[in-house]
């Protein structure tokens, strides 16, 4: 692969950040005041642009149904003999107490098992995991590959020698927990088969969880998810702007899948880094109208690990896309180039200001509206402060439109008060910008099986919860 996160800056980078470093240190010194009251005002204008495009982007998922909706009665009259061979990678690692549920929910789906083609990805070095696999009946069309033991030690590299050894036209990838909606294999060969455009390479299914009620934590992330997969990825759909994955339950056409080398091993948010990487080699992604349920972290400390890890994920994935930026920007062109450094560059950076802009807040306030910061951030403060207090009311409406669209009324008491969430993903988010310096590959195991579901997969449908 040419552009990987192996190294997190080339020396290109590296060079022009020091030279930037510079630039700012003897701005600060030589011009002070007017050069911080400068560099906020143009922090707060791309803090708050990237905020209203998500609104935006948002507005258009609530608005207009983009993503793609396959009907029962089409999948009712699909001839079994005319679907393919279909690939499923499900890399696990110490997952021993959910994958009896993972094994289940793959076994109900609504497809011949003639024509699956299941890829149980084992770590070497997992011992526990191989051992409990060996005590467990697996059906006939599961198979289990070793990952050899070597560096990196993340699960883009795992599905990487999964991709290798896949029999299926098409490719799917589940994580540990998931309970996929039974007919979604159906649904997604239907959708490519409708588009019938070679350039469609991708449909994005759409996650959710099975544990919203389990803790405040769960409530916040379930509102999150639901804004993020049901409006939002589909906002972006309707605009043909590139689109970040997620993690799981992408569907993939196999050949294209190898075309493009298949996912970055040393990327921790691969997916985000896939889905911009497709669009830049001309390819798209499409949103699919069926729902993968997942486990919600329901533990704070392990919540973070895994927030961190995708944070850590979005800075390596505009770190590596911009070592080109001329490239970038005559494939992608300006406006998806735009929509690139708001949807990527603005998550990490609006979350890694968020702090800041509290602290500012908060001094505001308490020092007769900025009397302390008088010589240091006036007039930028007052911007500040109203950039800070439109942001959390958006992103209140935000998550209550996503319950909306779920009809998950019964989260939006604890939606009114997810700006507390903010700062929890504020806190992962300087994290993870830590460890880029530290362990940049280091992959943060995200525990699962605290919450395990008992719903019958063949009963799956939107209303889970």
């Amino acid at each position: 692969m040419i552009d990987d996160a192996r190294i997190v800056l080339n020396e290109k980078q590296k060079l022009i950040g020091l030279i930037l470093l510079v630039f700012f240190f003897a701005c600060s010194i030589y011009h002070g005041k007017n050069f911080f009251i400068v560099l906020n005002l143009c922090i707060s204008i791309f803090y708050l642009v990237t905020i209203l495009y998500k609104f935006f982007l948002v507005l258009i998922g609530f608005t207009q149904k983009n993503d793609i909706v396959i009907t029962h009665s089409e999948i009712k009259n699909i001839p079994d003999e005319s679907l393919p061979v279909y690939t499923i990678l499900l890399p696990v690692f110490k997952e021993t107490k959910i994958v009896p549920q993972l094994i289940t929910a793959i076994s109900q789906m609504d497809y011949p098992q003639d024509k699956l083609d299941v890829k149980l990805l084992v770590e070497e070095s997992d011992s526990t995991m191989q051992e409990a696999l060996k005590k467990i009946k697996l059906p006939s069309f599961f198979d289990v590959i070793i990952v050899p033991d070597s560096l990196p030690r993340t699960k883009p590299k795992a599905c990487n020698v999964g991709l290798s050894k896949a029999k299926g036209e098409y490719l799917v990838i589940y994580d540990a927990e998931d309970i996929p909606d039974a007919d979604q294999l159906k649904k997604s060969i239907i959708a490519f088969r409708k588009l019938n455009d070679e350039s469609i390479v991708c449909l994005q299914a759409k996650l959710n969880y099975y544990n919203p009620r389990q803790n405040l934590l769960t409530r916040w992330f379930t509102s999150e998810y639901s804004m993020w997969f049901d409006l939002y990825l589909p906002g972006l759909d309707g605009l043909n702007a590139p689109i970040p994955l997620g993690g799981t339950s992408n569907h993939f056409k196999t050949s294209a899948l190898k075309t493009i080398g298949g996912w970055d091993p040393y990327n921790v948010a691969e997916d985000c880094d896939l889905g911009i990487r497709l669009f830049r080699e001309g390819y798209r992604t499409r949103v699919l109208d069926s729902t993968t349920w997942e486990e919600a972290n329901s533990k704070l400390k392990n919540w973070l690990r895994q927030r961190s890890r995708w944070v850590k994920g979005y800075i390596q994935t505009w770190c590596v896309h911009m070592r080109r930026p001329g490239y970038l920007l005559k494939r992608m062109g300006l406006i998806n180039f735009l929509s690139f450094q708001l949807t990527v560059a603005g998550l990490f950076i609006t979350l890694l200001f968020n702090p800041v802009y509290w602290i500012i807040t908060g001094i505001w306030f308490i020092t007769a509206e900025g009397k302390f910061m008088s010589g240091f951030l006036t007039p930028t403060a007052d911007l500040i402060t109203w950039v800070l207090l439109i942001s959390n009311g958006i992103f209140v409406i935000l998550n209550v439109m996503g319950c909306l669209r779920r009809s998950y009324r019964y989260l939006i008491p604890e939606t009114l008060i997810s700006p507390l969430y903010w700062v929890l993903i504020s806190i992962g988010a300087w994290k993870g910008f830590f460890q880029l310096f530290t362990k940049p590959h280091f992959w943060e195991k995200t525990e699962h099986g605290f919450f395990i579901s008992h719903v019958s997969v063949s009963s799956q449908n939107q209303q889970l919860p």
